[in-house]
């Protein structure tokens, strides 16, 4: 799918008034990618607002859950040393990872949004995982049709946040 027919871009598009979105995912990226990347872009960007969303490859992997968890935390530290506000958004792994990683590792963002007294998006595919009209044929990447919806699910987490900066300024 062409990143802009995404859910960031769209978000994108429909913030564009009260906010400026950098789009820095890389597709298949794993939490320690994205921290590895993570310092520079911060100091490229300066952002007021890091949406993470970050990890559903790591747990597709079969990543151990303390190494998942232990680098989202990192990354949330180092966007909070940076002066940004966070919003965690969760994602969860099909079932057929087990009972005991695939309930650990949805657990991981909850537990990470409490830590760190975040805000948190639960799940970016609520509504859509499991509707095979709106996922690929692979069953685990939602299609074009799914992009406005996570767009809005995450929007309406961001827009408190954008708020509160805004008036603060």
């Amino acid at each position: 799918m062409a990143p802009e027919k995404g859910w960031v871009a769209l978000l994108a598009r429909d913030l564009a008034d009260s906010a400026t979105i950098i789009n820095a995912s890389v597709s298949g990226e794993t939490t320690e990618g994205g921290l590895q990347r993570l310092p520079g872009l911060l100091q490229e960007h300066a952002p007021d607002v890091v949406v993470l969303e970050l990890g559903g490859n790591d747990g597709l992997r079969g990543y151990p859950l303390t190494r998942v968890r232990n680098t989202l935390s990192e990354m949330i530290t180092l966007s909070r040393e940076s002066g940004a506000k966070i919003l965690l958004v969760g994602m969860r792994i099909p079932p057929n990872y087990g009972r005991r990683y695939s309930l650990g590792f949805e657990n991981i963002y909850p537990a990470l949004a409490e830590e760190h007294t975040l805000p948190l998006v639960p799940f970016l595919l609520e509504g859509i995982a499991g509707d095979a009209t709106l996922m690929q044929n692979d069953g685990i990447h939602p299609n074009a049709q799914a992009q406005p919806a996570m767009a809005a699910t995450v929007g309406d987490a961001l827009r408190p946040i954008l708020m509160a900066l805004e008036e603060k300024n």
